[in-house]
């Protein structure tokens, strides 16, 4: 069931922090808006307003996080970050996404928990040309 209010259940309300990119069949993946750490994308989960991992069956649990994991390595392999750290905060809008966020050696926030807005907004080309880079590198391996 999708909730009234939550940009992850009516897609027209991402356009607030980031921008669609592309579907997989159990995930939205979303260019976000800050791009202090470049490279910064959101999974979010597509079918239903759900609150945690735990709420989905084993089968979508799985195929969830392979979108996951697909996402970190085109960013991986698209930007070369030292690390990624992944968010799934949502104590206030209580809908399954997970924050990937690239983390660069002696680069921004290196060694700190990131912030979830720094204010770094990326302009319209710059998203473009990450959502490019994202979908070229996109895809689901071992």
């Amino acid at each position: 069931m999708k909730k009234d209010g939550c940009p992850y259940c009516h897609s027209e309300g991402i356009e607030k922090f980031g921008r669609l990119a592309f579907e997989t069949e159990l995930s939205m993946i979303i260019a976000f808006k800050d791009q202090s750490h470049k490279g910064r994308m959101i999974v979010a989960y597509k079918k239903d307003h759900v609150a945690e991992l735990g709420d989905l069956t084993r089968e979508e649990r799985i195929k969830f996080m392979d979108d996951v994991i697909a996402c970190a390595n085109a960013i991986k392999a698209a930007y070369h970050p030292d690390r990624i750290n992944y968010g799934t905060f949502s104590d206030s809008l209580g809908h399954l996404h997970v924050h990937l966020v690239p983390k660069y050696k002696d680069g921004f926030e290196w060694n700190v928990p990131f912030q979830m807005n720094t204010g770094a907004v990326a302009p319209d080309s710059e998203l473009e040309e990450l959502i490019e880079n994202i979908k070229k590198n996109f895809s689901y391996q071992k």
